[in-house]
């Protein structure tokens, strides 16, 4: 079986920082893009360096001036696909609180949700990525680290959007926390059934209840 050649220190965030230019950025997310078709059709833990490359139109040597390892490379696509998903939120409540009409908690959720896409693609990268980190100690401690960091950016713009439907955050932590689970929960549910409307009406119940259970309405707390 081919190996992912993936290299312990290179997951972490402490490799000397490389000039960026129009090109390496251009190679840099070719192989990105190259490496999600080669992970999604292969597995993380079958795909090796050069199976990307090929995809890409690049040779080893220019992998290798972009990034360390296959462990580097998801690790960078993990990061843009979360920007992504953070800056889709934002647009998302800025365009929702442009409109006249006052926010409430349901088509927040609503909202939100529907800037986090339940991608099969990616479930299948993410859930092969994370076994294969579980096997690995120091990158596990990296995945944690920044999820944490993912969590520490998305939970303000969380609050701000309660807030504007009326409601306080309790515990942030917590509330943070159960998301994850809950999105990591029934993602699977909605990729097993894509076309059943009613799994995703369910699945947004579930996040109206558990937003719900760890905040309160600013009405109350007025009382």
């Amino acid at each position: 079986m081919q190996t992912s050649e993936s290299t312990t220190g290179a997951a972490g965030a402490d490799t000397k920082p490389r000039r960026v230019t129009k090109r390496r950025a251009e190679t840099r997310q070719r192989l990105l893009d190259a490496a999600g078709e080669v992970f999604a059709a292969e597995g993380f833990g079958r795909s090796t360096v050069e199976q990307v490359c090929d995809r890409a139109g690049y040779t080893r040597g220019a992998f290798y001036s972009n990034f360390t390892s296959l462990d580097e490379l998801f690790l960078a696509m993990w990061e843009q696909r979360s920007a992504q998903m953070l800056d889709g939120i934002r647009t998302a409540l800025a365009d929702a609180a442009s409109r006249p009409s006052t926010m409430t908690l349901e088509p927040a959720v609503a909202l939100v949700l529907a800037a986090i896409p339940v991608d099969d693609a990616w479930y299948r990268i993410t859930a092969e990525f994370t076994a294969h980190a579980l096997r690995n100690p120091a990158l596990t401690r990296v995945m944690v680290a920044r999820e944490d960091a993912i969590l520490q950016t998305i939970m303000p713009i969380i609050e701000d959007a309660l807030a504007a439907a009326g409601r306080r955050v309790t515990d942030r932590e917590a509330l943070g926390h159960a998301l994850v689970a809950l999105h990591d929960g029934t993602s699977i549910q909605v990729l097993m059934e894509p076309h059943n409307e009613a799994v995703r009406q369910a699945r947004e119940r579930l996040f109206v209840t558990v937003v719900s259970s760890y905040s309160s309405s600013t009405d109350t707390d007025r009382r």
